[in-house]
């Protein structure tokens, strides 16, 4: 057997294939057909592997392979399979073709993969150009995914999370050209890592990201309980971003994630006995200052989302925080979101929410993030971690429940030319910070109901973290001499420089 392809090989082959794409297709747009191949690969490498493997088993029966490839977690026909698409990359039809294999893949595994493709067209003229052009670009698609590097059968790739982490490390190079609307379907790594430890998932717990996007941050949440006895459920209102996170779920092995297409605030699916469904951990990066977020529909809202007030129509972020707040388990849940920081202070039916929501004592923690962390926007954003498992102001209460803690991380990271990024350190520390509930001199403070009243439920960070550096005295005496001493040695030099200028005769 020939050696394993690594993570890093098969990825430089596939962004190789970007080059089909590249200054013709914007990287948003292209990024679906190269994430599809590459679902369509894997699959394709994995039934073969197994195929061999039951071949093996069942000495050539024909009848018990195809019996126990039947109950496999997912099944490719024949017409789906890549190595038939190579072989048809001529036809003149060939993003017809394709269109059909998916749609086979989809019949096929109903359950796991139903409707997964129907935001992808590999026969769209708008998108991949007119029919010369769109064969010849499929054509160089197949061909690059035919490299025999890209090799994903597990007998060859070995590690099984490889084929799940260049599918998120593709995610996040598209991410990185793509622009403002990155943002729409990626959150960096780290602040997903960063997130994920701040809420500590544990064994058995319900997860939720209603704006899920490609499903990174609810992946890394779930995959910090430490084993698979966890539930994804994720709600997401773009079509191909959908498809993507759908994918995204089955390449790491969870299948059984619930993923819904659909406008969280208007129209959410998460349903159980007609009503929201209750989550251990709620989890999500929605889009910032969200416009025209259904706030015409807000009032008579069937699920009451809203009884703390009415966000206004041009600013969503406190329509997804209400939302998020109320599909979190009484008692127990907990919820941490990113937010821009004017939801930290601006006034209106904001300061309305915001009040009532440190009022009822579930905020926990408020953290300040660096610049530029994010992709598509240079604005520094915070967390925010509710706790519904707190106690009221007014009872018996621990340290953790009479206080909100805020944290000043904006100083600390890794700068980058064009994105900054948080270090391991920076993110243990605020981490172990938020664990112990500290005070840490000009980075955290444990914020009283007090306190925050007398700022008028102002929660801007400077207002609690004082990072103000005294700069030390300087004894004017002694610097007046050190200016003495280098005056008289300037003049000591000039007139050595003046010396040799005239033996010289100049």
């Amino acid at each position: 057997m020939g050696k394993e392809n690594s993570g890093k090989e098969i990825f430089d082959v596939i962004w190789r294939a970007c080059d089909t794409f590249r200054g013709a297709i914007d990287p948003y747009e292209y990024k679906n057909y190269i994430l599809t191949m590459l679902f369509i690969k894997y699959m394709s490498d994995l039934w073969k592997d197994k195929r061999e493997e039951y071949e093996k088993k069942y000495k050539g029966d024909k009848v018990r392979v195809e019996r126990a490839l039947a109950r496999e977690r997912f099944v490719v026909p024949p017409e789906s399979d890549f190595d038939y698409l190579y072989s048809r990359r001529d036809a003149p039809n060939i993003g017809e073709i394709i269109n059909i294999a998916l749609e086979k893949i989809e019949d096929a595994n109903k359950s796991k993969l139903e409707n997964v493709f129907r935001n992808i067209d590999f026969n769209s003229e708008p998108a991949l150009g007119q029919t010369k052009e769109r064969n010849r670009r499929l054509k160089n698609l197949l061909e690059d995914f035919a490299d025999e590097r890209l090799d994903l059968r597990p007998s060859r790739i070995g590690n099984r999370d490889v084929i799940g982490d260049v599918y998120e490390y593709l995610i996040a190079r598209f991410a990185a050209g793509a622009g403002k609307k990155a943002g729409e379907f990626y959150t960096p790594p780290e602040v997903s890592t960063l997130l994920a430890k701040l809420l500590a998932p544990k064994p058995g717990d319900r997860i939720c990201d209603p704006a899920c996007g490609s499903g990174s941050l609810l992946i890394k949440v779930g995959q910090e309980v430490g084993d698979r006895n966890f539930a994804l459920f994720g709600q997401e209102s773009n079509g191909s971003t959908w498809s993507l996170c759908r994918m995204n779920m089955f390449l790491h092995g969870m299948d059984s994630a619930r993923i819904e297409w659909c406008d969280t605030l208007n129209t959410p699916k998460l349903i159980e006995n007609d009503e929201l469904m209750r989550f251990n951990i709620v989890v999500a990066n929605p889009p910032f200052s969200l416009d025209k977020w259904g706030h015409e529909n807000a009032s008579h809202d069937r699920f009451n989302r809203f009884w703390r007030g009415i966000p206004p129509k041009s600013r969503g972020d406190y329509a997804f925080i209400s939302h998020m707040v109320e599909i979190a388990l009484e008692g127990e849940g907990k919820v941490g979101v990113i937010v821009p920081h004017g939801v930290l202070f601006r006034g209106g039916a904001e300061g309305i929410i915001r009040r009532k929501l440190i009022e009822e004592n579930i905020l926990e923690a408020v953290i300040g993030l660096p610049a530029q962390l994010f992709y598509g926007t240079g604005i520094p954003a915070a967390i925010l971690i509710f706790n519904k498992g707190r106690k009221p102001w007014k009872a018996p209460r621990s340290k953790r429940d009479r206080h909100v803690l805020f944290i000043d991380a904006s100083r600390e990271y890794e700068d980058g030319k064009k994105q900054n990024r948080l270090r391991d350190e920076d993110i243990e520390k605020i981490v172990s910070t938020f664990r112990d509930f500290a005070e840490v001199d000009k980075y955290s403070h444990l914020a009283t109901l007090e306190e925050i009243q007398e700022a008028e439920f102002n929660l801007n960070i400077p207002r609690y973290v004082d990072t103000f550096e005294e700069e030390e005295d300087i004894d004017i005496a002694e610097v007046q001499k050190e200016i003495q001493e280098i005056e008289a040695e300037l003049a000591k030099t000039q007139k050595e420089l003046n010396e040799y200028l005239e033996e010289l005769g100049l």
